[in-house]
């Protein structure tokens, strides 16, 4: 199965309102399935900053982040996504060769 659909199979466990998983490897030079957006909407994240939603998510995850080499999380709760809409785009990968 491809770590893609991995994944969106572990974040639905967070019972997203929305959830979106990009595979964003072909901006990066590390090679294919490495490099993953997620967006996750979930009521879950009420009363958490940042870092403890992110400490969610990596513990959802387990092993599973082994396999990855980085992972863009954007998590908001059902209202902070009413008013955001949206998550920032990616920025240019300025990594090396």
């Amino acid at each position: 199965m491809p770590k893609i659909d991995l994944l969106q199979e572990v974040l639905n466990g967070l019972q997203p309102q929305h959830l979106e998983v990009l595979d964003e490897s072909h901006m990066h030079s590390r090679g294919l399935e490495t490099h993953y957006k997620a967006v996750i909407v979930s009521e879950q994240f009420a009363g958490l900053n940042a870092v403890k939603r992110h400490q969610k998510v990596y513990a959802s995850l387990g092993e599973l982040m082994g396999q990855i080499h980085a992972l863009a999380l954007h998590t908001y709760t059902p209202d902070e996504w009413a008013l955001q809409g949206a998550a920032p785009a990616s920025p240019t990968c300025k990594g090396g060769h």
